[in-house]
């Protein structure tokens, strides 16, 4: 007792400390094995979705598909052949279930979602008739753990087929008709914050998104439209050691979708069938080259990049 008082214990200090660990420390034990920061390294997982209801009847003018007539059961089984050659290269396929059936855009699940070291950032469609659909891709990332680190809000807009890994310290995102500024700030963001140096490309008017103009082919190759990547972009591959192949065919760019294949790992492709320019280009240039007739899925104005939302590389 003191000064006729009682003697109280002190507080005592903290005696749980936290986990000093980084987000990418502690994915795969809490979230899962999930990560990209790769064009090229080895495909490990991605998101797609099998063409639902939303293919059956639509009109075709509103929503940016050719106004030929889509064979419903030809696109799936297209579809399924595609999902077959990455399930027999050992690659994880998880699907979209759930849809709107208003939005036969959907199928192509690489403009929904963009995947970062950390998780993913989930898109914010520029057209109209795409709104929403990144809703259901939210909801097939949670039901199998795939952490989101953002979702683009406010007035920005963004797609996940504007962004290209260069290397994991390294990343192209463009803007243009699906990615304004403030969805590109957004992004650049949450890249800077993981310690990545984000290149901003322009989009020309004729063109959306970085896969119809550019696209790796192994850790120091590219394959680039030429005439309508700009010279900056070109000339930071160059000084990183990549070796630029121009697509020989503008025809096969566009119409063809030469620039819009996958990597399965690093110089090993899935180009889309009927590009037999391409094609020996990049085989004269050591590219083993796997194709795969995707003519219905073209229709959609995609190919098989659009179509594949990297989950895991490396």
């Amino acid at each position: 007792m003191l000064n006729n008082k009682y003697d109280i214990e002190a507080i005592p200090g903290e005696r749980w400390f936290p986990k000093e660990t980084g987000f990418t420390d502690d994915i795969n034990e809490y979230w899962g094995n999930w990560g990209v920061c790769s064009e090229v390294d080895s495909l490990k997982a991605v998101l797609m979705r099998r063409p639902g209801k939303e293919i059956e009847n639509f009109n075709a003018k509103e929503v940016r598909f050719s106004e030929e007539p889509v064979d419903v059961d030809l696109i799936r089984k297209q579809h399924d052949d595609v999902a077959k050659i990455y399930k027999d290269f050992g690659v994880k396929v998880y699907y979209v279930e759930e849809q709107r059936i208003d939005r036969p855009n959907a199928i192509f699940c690489r403009d929904l979602v963009f995947m970062t070291p950390e998780g993913a950032i989930l898109a914010r469609p520029g057209m109209e008739a795409r709104r929403g659909e990144e809703r259901y891709v939210a909801q097939a990332l949670a039901e199998i753990g795939v952490p989101i680190l953002t979702s683009i809000a406010g007035d920005g807009i963004f797609e996940g087929a504007c962004g290209m890994w260069v290397d994991r310290k390294t990343c192209i995102v463009s803007t243009g008709s699906r990615c304004n500024a403030s969805g590109y700030n957004q992004v650049k963001y949450q890249l800077e914050r993981m310690g990545v140096t984000v290149y901003h490309m322009q989009q020309p008017y004729s063109n959306i998104h970085i896969d119809g103009l550019m696209n790796p082919l192994s850790n120091d190759m590219v394959l680039v439209h030429a005439g309508q990547v700009p010279y900056d972009i070109i000339d930071m591959l160059k000084h990183k050691g990549f070796k630029i192949l121009e697509a020989p065919s503008r025809t096969e760019v566009r119409e063809t979708f030469g620039c819009n294949f996958v990597v399965l790992e690093p110089g090993h492709i899935v180009l889309p069938e009927g590009n037999p320019r391409t094609q020996k280009l990049l085989e004269d240039n050591g590219i083993k080259v796997q194709t795969v007739d995707i003519s219905e899925i073209r229709k959609g104005k995609g190919a098989l990049h659009c179509i594949t939302a990297y989950l895991k590389r490396g």
